[in-house]
């Protein structure tokens, strides 16, 4: 007995998908087969776009493909995380991102992807923490001497940021939240402007990474007070945390490696592999020192995890801080 025609459509239809099915598989036991994308969804020259870089390096080596950096800057950082959550999830376009995708998940409501949903993590980078500084007329040297300073004039002072919802917003008004504080917020357009006017007392405090500012603390053009971590830091030895004074506060930027949702969890995998052997090594540990990171190896169940706890925990401070998009 001859099966019908529809029974041949389905005859046909099933063997195209164990085919597909099969392609699919050696595909995934042979990635990567052709060069990969990461996306620095900034422009050159930030903190990103170096890491990004570096890790493209140690990862072309280890995967015996190029590794291409591909930066695509606009709307703080979220088109070109865009474009990565609506490319194909097959483990060939990547994008290199920072803490600042949870601070803008926090207060944006209409963002073009779900920084949950959309993006499968891969593997974080590095952490760091964030360095407090001064005016060098501020009235302060110590965690103590400033939060005392700010107490006895709520109002008085202002503090600088890169720009509404970045991470150095976010770093001071927890900051403020925690010791009961009151600091006037300036917003600048990127961290250049911002470190120019501390150190011309148009603001007074500024809160930023170690690149940043430690050049300008080594060269006594502005003071250092603590390093923003709870304990003290590698990237900078001589300060404090600024938990010595405010019980509890603690604040450390990320960058981290996501694919677009659906990637295959092999490849996730592999990825995850070869990354976390590129943080273990001297010249990778060396590099991320000088730009004021640690290396940070995760498993992409672990950086999940990171980020969705994160996103809660900035929106509640937007919240109660009353930071709200521009």
């Amino acid at each position: 007995m001859f099966p019908s025609s529809i029974s041949r459509r389905r005859l046909v239809a099933v063997a195209a998908m164990c085919a597909l099915g099969a392609s699919l598989a050696q595909a995934q036991d042979n990635y990567p087969t052709k060069p990969i994308t990461i996306v620095v969804p900034y422009a050159p020259g930030g903190s990103n776009d170096n890491f990004a870089r570096m890790l493209a390096k140690g990862l072309s080596a280890a995967l015996n493909q190029p590794v291409i950096v591909d930066n695509r800057p606009g709307a703080s950082g979220n088109t070109g995380t865009a474009f990565v959550a609506k490319a194909a999830p097959d483990g060939y376009t990547l994008v290199a991102v920072s803490s600042s995708l949870v601070t803008n998940a926090a207060i944006q409501t209409r963002l073009p992807f779900d920084a949950a949903k959309d993006l499968a993590p891969v593997a974080m980078m590095a952490r760091g923490p964030f360095i407090v500084a001064v005016n060098n007329e501020f009235p302060a040297r110590t965690p103590a001497q400033l939060v005392a300073a700010l107490k006895a004039a709520p109002g008085k002072y202002a503090y600088a940021s890169s720009g509404i919802a970045s991470t150095n917003q976010f770093a001071t008004e927890q900051l403020k939240a925690l010791s009961g504080t009151y600091l006037l917020h300036v917003p600048y357009k990127g961290i250049g402007p911002a470190v120019t006017d501390l150190i011309g007392n148009q603001v007074q405090v500024l809160i930023s990474s170690g690149p940043s500012i430690m050049p300008f603390v080594r060269s006594g053009r502005m003071r250092g007070i603590a390093v923003t971590s709870a304990q003290p830091s590698p990237i900078a030895p001589d300060l404090p945390p600024m938990a010595s004074a405010v019980p509890g506060y603690n604040f450390e930027a990320w960058w981290g490696l996501l694919a677009p949702a659906g990637t295959p969890a092999e490849i996730v995998a592999r990825l995850n592999t070869e990354v976390n052997k590129v943080l273990a090594t001297p010249e990778f540990k060396d590099f991320l020192l000088k730009e004021g990171a640690l290396p940070a190896p995760m498993t992409p169940a672990q950086f999940a995890a990171t980020i969705a706890a994160d996103i809660p925990r900035w929106k509640k401070l937007a919240q109660q801080q009353n930071i709200r998009p521009e």
